[in-house]
């Protein structure tokens, strides 16, 4: 299956001003003559790029609207993060809302997050799991394993996302009860980030997505709020508690597992030092790690609309109220049915590695071919300035290598090259 990125460049609109270099946590964008490129082996879609240009250059591809005409049934699964767009607004009012924009039918996203909590602390409590176990909740993160830490995939838990959870329960509950075949239900995720795109086009765990589209929350917020005041009699659609809606933040996951020795980790940057340690083994002793790519958790998507600080803060004011109100995750469900909801949870396929780093097919010509990139590496002035349209000196290094550029990128080489050739010149006019 070819891989999909969401993550695209629009040529037009970039200036060159490498911006995005200089934040990519997997070093996958280049500037040359004046245009971002990216290298799509190496991007994991986080949307960093996007958050950080100035110009709209990048931009993340979503589903449209029309494609709900695909199915005779259609669901939505609003990730918890929507809440937090809203000031002022209860969560069933805002489940309401999606019925406007063509929907049969809400499914919170929110109440897998519950289910999958409830899973992973039975996964903890075997003692089977390698520590620190990795949260697999985050696909960039996921995907920056893959790419930069492929030693650490055999600490990420093998278990699906809130959203696909969500998405496999709601489908079978409408087809269950309203006699639907499957094929013919819609689930469309309603989503904070670009990753979540990518993991339902090219899935982690699987070989299909449960999801059949994926909407932004920043093209659904506008028409979702257009007609709030709408609503004339409200259903009661809200079945999460704050355990699963405390997902939308940083650290939400974790505490809903309630346990002590856990980390929580967001922003891309960070997250890479922490699992620097854990490739290391000095965080051995941590049972749980959760790592999310976007600053503040999933409210700090780049496909919102709200200021993460602000919607983190309705978040929690939500979780507070509720957890006064808090219920039994597993209520009503049978220990026959929850032995198949976890069943379903497990991921069926493997995840490797991506190889970014292979020089050369042949493996004497690749070792070659590193001992130049080093050689190569240490003739640069390792400012690390992304002058040169790559992020690192060592990465034109590597560029050089490749073939993709040559050392007179470097300003600094170019410009000492400059005056050696004028000396030269000086010297050699002065000698006639």
């Amino acid at each position: 299956m070819e891989y999909f990125h969401s993550v695209t460049l629009n040529k037009d609109n970039c200036k060159g001003c490498t911006n995005c270099i200089k934040y990519c946590p997997t070093e996958a964008i280049r500037v040359k003559d004046g245009k971002a490129k990216i290298i799509n082996e190496r991007c994991i879609d986080c949307g960093e790029c996007i958050r950080r240009c100035p110009y709209q250059a990048k931009k993340a591809v979503t589903d449209s609207l029309d494609l709900l005409d695909n199915f005779a049934f259609k669901i939505a699964i609003p990730a918890p993060a929507f809440y937090g767009q809203f000031n002022n607004v209860t969560i069933n009012r805002i489940l309401n809302s999606l019925y406007s924009l063509g929907f049969d039918y809400v499914y919170e996203v929110a109440r897998g997050a519950e289910l999958v909590s409830e899973i992973v602390k039975e996964e903890l409590a075997s003692g089977n799991l390698k520590k620190p176990v990795i949260s697999s909740a985050c696909p960039a993160v996921v995907r920056l394993i893959q790419v930069r830490f492929p030693d650490l995939l055999g600490h990420v838990l093998r278990i699906d996302s809130p959203m696909e959870l969500a998405a496999s329960l709601a489908k079978q509950k409408i087809s269950q009860e309203k006699n639907i075949p499957l094929e013919k239900i819609g689930v469309f995720f309603i989503s904070p980030c670009a990753a979540k795109v990518t993991s339902v086009k090219s899935p982690l765990g699987r070989k299909k997505s449960r999801v059949d589209g994926v909407f932004s929350i920043a093209d659904i917020f506008g028409k979702v709020y257009n007609n709030l005041r709408k609503i004339d009699e409200e259903k009661d659609l809200q079945c999460a508690s704050g355990i699963g809606i405390g997902w939308a933040v940083s650290g939400g996951e974790a505490l809903a597992l309630n346990i002590e020795d856990y980390l929580a980790v967001d922003g891309s940057e960070q997250v890479i030092k922490v699992l620097e340690q854990i490739e290391m083994g000095r965080l051995a002793h941590i049972e749980f790690f959760e790592g999310q790519a976007c600053v503040g958790g999933c409210v700090g998507g780049p496909l919102t609309v709200e200021n993460s600080f602000i919607a983190r803060k309705r978040i929690r004011h939500l979780v507070n109220k509720m957890d006064k109100e808090s219920k039994e995750i597993k209520k009503g469900i049978t220990p026959e049915l929850w032995q198949k909801i976890k069943e379903e949870a497990h991921w069926t396929e493997m995840i490797n590695p991506r190889e970014i780093m292979k020089l050369d097919e042949d493996r004497v010509r690749a070792l070659e071919k590193i001992n130049l990139l080093e050689k190569i590496y240490k003739s640069l002035p390792g400012l690390d300035c992304g002058a040169c349209g790559a992020p690192t000196c060592r990465a034109l290094a590597e560029d050089i290598v490749r073939g993709w550029g040559n050392e007179y990128d470097c300003i600094f080489r170019l410009r000492e090259e400059l005056k050696n050739l004028a000396l030269h010149l000086i010297q050699r006019t002065n000698g006639k």
